[in-house]
């Protein structure tokens, strides 16, 4: 019985922990509008503009077909399509991954990636 009661709770922590895998990350799709050294602002799809701090620990993909490939940070431009895995800390997004791809190309999240 103890041990069928371990088992159960094992499965409830593993489950949740699955379920809550992205915390308080917040996932931004859209085309760049401005980037500097230590920012971009993104034009999401609702029209929205909205600035992420990039920092050291930022990395940076570059979509390619179906697959990723690194790129850097100045690999971003005005016009080109990104989603970003930020996450929020205060009234500011820190981004942890940045993937792009060309300008009228769309970047579809990669369901394979961790953000």
């Amino acid at each position: 019985m103890k041990r069928q009661f371990s088992a159960l709770l094992l499965s409830f922590v593993f489950l949740g922990a699955a379920a809550f895998a992205h915390g308080d990350k917040i996932h931004l799709l859209g085309t760049i509008e401005k980037v500097n050294s230590s920012s971009v602002t993104v034009k999401t799809r609702e029209g929205k503009s909205v600035e992420v701090k990039l920092v050291d620990s930022t990395v940076y993909l570059s979509r390619l077909g179906a697959t990723d490939k690194p790129a850097t940070v100045s690999d971003l431009a005005v016009g080109k399509n990104v989603v970003i895995h930020a996450t929020p800390r205060g009234d500011a997004l820190e981004a942890n991954e940045v993937k792009l791809s060309a300008a009228g190309t769309p970047v579809a999240p990669n369901p394979k990636s961790k953000p």
